[in-house]
């Protein structure tokens, strides 16, 4: 039996790290006030504890929060049914059109193919009627091959790469347990979800950005790749472990990004970028759909392998037990998440941001840039993000470019009177 956690204790712990949102959010007022929570759409099942490769950055098992190494290497089933069975509920009391799940580990192919297909399965049919299951699946692309990808083709599971850039700069950091690089693995896994039989659950390449790296080799890389969407993730980082900055440069990830947005922008035919593409929507009005830009609400939580219901996992990256709100899937429902003070802190908006971001021209865009990085030890997450003046240069940037188009073509639509 898995042992339940108090969620008392949690509660305490998480307070004594993190002002806010811990101890300063007062959701008693914000219910008073008309707010309301907005329903868990994104689940995370973390299928697999462990991993089949040994990535320098990775934020699981390196980083600050090392609760993995306590919990069950492989997710009972009982408690990926208790989790398919609480969403279930959740959906039908919300009357939710569609949800998304994710598989993800680790390395969730860990799991087994034929365990993931029957997940799949037991999940759509829990579902009601009328509810879009969408459900995707985090990979390094390592023990993807034929068998497998046919067999998440026909439980109909989109599956997402991670992938970094050119050969040697991916094999320097995504390495084996035995050190080697894993470039070539994932280059013919790649291969197999660009053939046309696959390209129906092909769900695109994630990527982290590495300013020591050619920024133009790298998308190049990834575009070379067919995917149908790129997503570029900064590292996580916060003011306690702030990221890398290479010399001779204090905003080298905007300056990396910058030259990536112009080669994918003067393009006649782009492929989706999800983060320049939502920092151009919000520009123009427009919501987001990406973790790290935007005031849209987060409806995400994560299922751990012991069932522990937690906030999203990149928040390892902050403290130990930065995730955990203490309630467990197999005897707490999801809608007691909504009451978690973290989860709250990503659902409403402007009223986390700090002074110093409420006063920026880009607050509404930036929206503190991703909440993860914007820890800082004893007041917690209402501060700008560690990236800020990147962020700040990559929006102005892009608003720059998009402004300038807008204005060539009112240009030539009055010059074609």
């Amino acid at each position: 039996m898995i042992d339940r956690v108090s969620t008392e204790v949690v509660r305490a712990a998480q307070r004594e790290a993190a002002a806010w949102p811990y101890r300063e959010l007062d959701l008693a007022r914000l219910r008073a006030d008309g707010w309301h929570p907005t329903p868990i759409h994104d689940l995370i099942l973390k299928v697999h504890q462990r991993c089949n490769l040994a990535c320098d950055y990775c934020f699981v098992y390196t980083q600050a929060d090392q609760t993995w190494r306590d919990r069950p290497a492989v997710m009972p089933d009982e408690v990926w049914r208790a989790a398919v069975a609480s969403l279930g509920r959740h959906v039908r009391r919300h009357r939710l059109s569609g949800v998304r799940v994710i598989l993800h580990g680790g390395e969730p192919l860990l799991y087994g193919v034929s365990r993931l297909g029957l997940l799949a399965s037991e999940l759509r049919a829990e579902m009601p009627a009328g509810c879009k299951v969408h459900i995707g699946l985090q990979t390094n692309g390592v023990l993807l091959n034929e068998k497998v990808i046919g067999s998440l083709r026909q439980h109909r599971i989109m599956v997402g790469v991670s992938v970094d850039g050119v050969e040697a700069d991916h094999d320097r950091h995504r390495v084996g347990p035995n050190g080697r690089g894993s470039f070539a693995a994932v280059r013919d896994a790649i291969d197999l979800l660009r053939r046309p039989e696959n390209r129906s659950i092909y769900g695109g390449l994630l990527c982290t950005v590495a300013p020591e790296t050619d920024p133009i080799a790298c998308y190049e890389q990834l575009r070379a790749f067919e995917p149908p969407m790129i997503d570029f993730l900064l590292p996580h980082a916060n003011w306690e472990r702030p990221p890398r900055r290479p010399a001779g440069t204090t905003t080298p990830y905007a300056d990396w990004l910058v030259r990536v947005f112009d080669r994918w922008y003067d393009e006649s035919d782009a492929i989706s970028v999800r983060l320049f593409e939502d920092i151009i929507t919000l520009l123009l009005g427009g919501g987001g759909q990406s973790e790290q830009v935007g005031l849209s609400p987060s409806a995400m939580v994560v299922v751990e392998s012991d069932g522990a219901i937690e906030q999203v996992d990149s928040l390892k990256s902050a403290y130990d037990g930065a995730c955990a709100t203490g309630l467990n899937i197999l005897h707490d429902d999801l809608d007691a998440a909504l009451e978690d003070h973290g989860i709250v802190a990503r659902q409403i908006g402007r009223a986390a941001l700090s002074a110093h971001c409420l006063q920026c021209p880009v607050h509404q865009v930036c929206g503190a840039g991703h909440y993860v990085h914007r820890y800082r030890p004893g007041s917690g997450f209402r501060n700008p993000s560690v990236y800020c003046e990147d962020m700040r240069i990559l929006i102005g940037h892009i608003r720059d470019r998009v402004a300038a188009e807008i204005r060539q073509r009112e240009t030539e639509v009055v010059e074609a009177r």
